[in-house]
């Protein structure tokens, strides 16, 4: 099991950006596959990006694919996610999760464990 803080959220205009970052606990995070998902209200929590153990894969949702980089630091135990040419449709909660699998998928129910979130909203 992995301990997850997300960090970085907050307010911006439409056309700025963000970096969001993951802090992991533990020894063990080069061992699992990361991903970024966001909930916006009243909506499914949604596959946004992930990356694989050692940071040479990468895959994106088509909504974000060109603005949003996915990114790891092994050595530091953190994920980032830099979010460029944001929209006002980008704003939800922002959760990182990681899974033990080496695959890269896009199921939440295929990711063990989840950081409690951060808040992204992004004003029109």
């Amino acid at each position: 099991q992995v301990q997850l803080v997300e960090s970085g959220g907050g307010l911006v205009q439409a056309g700025g950006s963000l970096r969001l970052s993951c802090a992991a606990s533990g020894r063990t995070f080069p061992s699992y596959t990361m991903g970024w998902f966001r909930q916006a209200p009243g909506k499914e929590r949604d596959f946004v990006a992930a990356i694989n153990r050692g940071g040479s894969s990468t895959y994106y949702a088509d909504s974000v694919k060109g603005r949003f980089t996915i990114s790891r630091d092994n050595a530091k135990n953190t994920l980032y996610l830099q979010m460029n040419s944001l929209k006002p449709e980008d704003t939800a909660v922002y959760y990182c999760a990681a899974r033990q699998g080496s695959a890269i998928v896009v199921v939440v129910a295929a990711y063990d464990d989840w950081g409690q979130g951060t808040q992204v909203t992004v004003s029109s």
